[in-house]
Parts: structure tokens; sequence; C-alpha cells
């Protein structure tokens, strides 16, 4: 069985990531072609001339980098919660405290998808449609719901 991560950088549907198990042999990606190795291999050249082109400190939107500092940082969490993952299978020993770690690290990029929202509902120059809104709205009350059972009513 192989492990698959699904990282979804902040503003796209989900803006969570998560680990997938597969079967041998299966192929990520909407191609079906390439596998995460070889997607990872492939980044990291780019990651590269992104770092000379941040150097170079032209241009650059503070929001835009804030948000991809964020997906970053979120991708090396996400590839050290794998990289433990694939230990544990490997030496046969529990995996729960790793997916706890990931669990952990979906509530903090969670946490900061709210402040990015919450800014970007003050702010005059976005425009939102309501149907993102509304649903935005519906999961918020249903995670409101199931946080109160963990942790208690909000005083």
């Amino acid at each position: 069985m192989t492990l698959l991560l699904r990282v979804l950088a902040p503003g796209s549907a989900a803006g969570m990531i998560g680990l997938m198990s597969e079967a041998p042999g299966a192929k990520c990606g909407s191609t079906g072609a390439v596998t995460v190795s070889g997607r990872l291999a492939k980044a990291i050249p780019e990651l590269r001339r992104l770092q000379k082109l941040l150097l170079a400190g032209e241009n650059l939107d503070g929001r835009i980098l804030t948000d991809f500092r964020d997906a970053l940082n979120h991708v090396r969490n996400t590839a050290w919660s794998a990289h433990q993952y694939i230990a544990s299978q490997n030496t046969d020993q529990d995996s729960a405290g790793v997916l706890s770690v990931l669990a952990g690290e979906r509530v903090r990029v969670a946490y900061q998808l709210c402040q990015a929202i919450q800014a970007d509902l003050k702010s005059s120059d976005i425009t939102f449609q309501p149907g993102h809104l509304i649903q935005l709205s519906i999961a918020a009350k249903s995670l409101l719901e199931q946080l109160g059972e963990v942790v208690g009513a909000p005083k």
C-alpha cells in the first residue's frame, strides 16, 4: 500500500491536507502518469528558481508572499508527517501519533484560513459569491457544534 498526500493550498476548495492510501502501482495526478515522488522531484528545481526570484525582491505582493509561505510550511509539515507515517509502517509501530500531528496541522491551517477569511470579509476590494459564503457558514456552524461537544460550549 502506498501513502499519498493531498495538499490543497489556502484558497482552494478545502484548504486542508490529508493522507490517503492507494493500491501499489497506482499513479497520482489527473493524468495518472506521474508518481508523487516524480512530482516532488520536478518541484525541487522550480522551488530553487522561485528562491532566486524572491532573493531579488522585485515586485513582491505581501499577501501572496504570506500565502506562499503558509503553503510551503503546510507542505513541509505534511512531508514530515508522511515520512514519519512511512517509517512507522516500516517498523510496525503505531501510526496514531503521526496521524494526531497531522490532525493538529489541519487545525493550525484552519485557524490561519479563518483569520485570512475574516480579513477578506473586512476588505472592500474583495467580492465573494454568496453561495460560497453560505456553504462556509453551514460548514462553520457544523464545526462549531462538534467543537462544542469536544471542548465545551463557548461562554
